[in-house]
């Protein structure tokens, strides 16, 4: 009794009356289960037997059956009164929806995350590149490609000057200086100025090969009263060996006039925060490229043309196409046996998609029949528009390649 008042207290319970005398016509009294409560004669008390249903007949006669259900109701149906309880939200909906969430969420973390980290994977897996060393670094990984390397297996020399041109920009537009052209900074644009570079020395320790992740450093610094150097310098993603060191010279150039032009003030202004007070990666080779003609040069090779595709947003040939042309003359027994280990290029006139150009090359330092075996070879180059106007002229400094390993592709 003291429990079921106790519960009643909590959650009343309307009843409902079932009166046994009551005449039913040969009918069975309904019983109405809206409300459940105490009726005023049972002192509130209700009574309530298991296993409740109707009362059945036979001829005619109410027959009573063990374990019926009496219950004793009021008259008048009351509703339940308003309790704390029975006001409380259904919370079991929106932990059933939250636990929905989390299961998706982690169900699509687990689709974009099913590759096993290994300890030589590095950060940046998508090469977009970031700002390091006090703001004045830009570092970018590259990831070496199956169309990247050469016939030796390695990583070629325009993958490698690819990387490094690719890392510069996105060093100016991380900073937010890119605009319209190559490079070019708001200013640049506004007096119709554009980056040109008209030095370059590179020197390659290691050539990558394919799968491998290099990381890639740049930077910029002061070069003279009108112009910009930047350097770089490639390491191993994963052992950090340094693998290429690379200097370059830029000025400016009105793209209009097509002619050079000083840094103006405001220019000056806008890339001079980015300047690192360094010394060149490189040493300056400070020897003299020599000039080739039909003459001096050992192999020659005319006839070639610029494509569509090897043009720049400047509407001039990209820097790195001019490497691939001047190793067009380069002595295949040369090319098979040795790899290309410093280049210093000096670029002293542009082209355009209509120009015609030869590739000259000298070779010294070892008999030319004997290429295949020589330990050091260097080469003289010259690229020139057909009219004998120089385009490039450049060294190249060659060592024997070291047996590499054959892949067993049928396995």
């Amino acid at each position: 009794m003291v429990a079921t008042s106790a519960t009643s207290s909590f959650f009343p319970l309307p009843s409902s009356s079932l009166d046994p005398n009551a005449k039913t016509n040969n009918k069975v009294t309904s019983t109405n289960f809206a409300g459940l409560g105490p009726t005023p004669n049972s002192g509130g008390r209700t009574k309530v037997k298991p296993n409740a249903q109707a009362p059945p007949k036979i001829n005619g006669k109410k027959v009573g059956l063990p374990g019926s259900v009496e219950i004793e109701t009021s008259q008048q149906q009351q509703p339940a009164p308003r309790t704390f309880i029975n006001q409380l939200p259904d919370w079991s909906m929106l932990l059933a929806a939250i636990t929905t969430v989390f299961l998706a969420a982690e169900k699509q973390w687990m689709m974009l995350n099913w590759k096993p980290r290994r300890s030589d994977m590095i950060m940046d897996p998508f090469g977009l590149g970031r700002i390091v060393q006090d703001g004045l670094v830009f570092r970018q990984n590259f990831s070496i490609r199956s169309y990247e390397i050469g016939a030796d297996r390695s990583a070629s020399i325009e993958t490698v000057m690819n990387h490094l041109q690719e890392t510069a920009l996105n060093h100016v537009k991380t900073a937010g200086l890119l605009r319209d052209g190559f490079g070019s900074t708001p200013e640049m644009v506004k007096k119709n100025l554009i980056w040109v570079v008209t030095r370059m020395q590179v020197v390659v320790d290691t050539y990558p090969t394919w799968g491998d992740v290099v990381e890639v450093d740049t930077w910029v610094s002061k070069s003279g009263k009108n112009g910009m150097r930047r350097d770089w310098l490639v390491r191993d993603g994963n052992t950090g060996q340094i693998l290429t060191r690379a200097s370059s010279v830029w000025v400016m150039m009105n793209k209009l006039t097509r002619r050079l032009s000083k840094i103006p003030e405001e220019v000056r202004g806008e890339i001079e925060p980015y300047f690192v007070d360094s010394d060149p990666v490189l040493a300056e080779d400070s020897r003299k490229l020599t000039k080739l003609d039909d003459k001096t040069a050992d192999y020659v090779r005319s006839g070639l043309t610029p494509r569509w595709s090897d043009l720049d947003v400047n509407q001039h040939v990209n820097n790195v196409n001019y490497i691939g042309w001047i190793l067009e003359s380069a002595p295949v027994g040369m090319m098979e046996s040795q790899k290309l280990k410093s280049m210093t290029l000096e670029y002293r006139r542009e082209c355009g998609r209509d120009s015609v150009l030869q590739s000259l090359t000298a070779v010294s330092g070892c008999d030319i029949g004997n290429l295949g075996t020589a330990g050091e070879v260097e080469c003289q180059h010259l690229l020139r528009l057909q009219d004998g106007a120089e385009v490039v002229r450049g060294r190249t400094e060659w060592s024997s390649k070291t047996p590499t390993t054959t892949w067993d592709i049928t396995s």
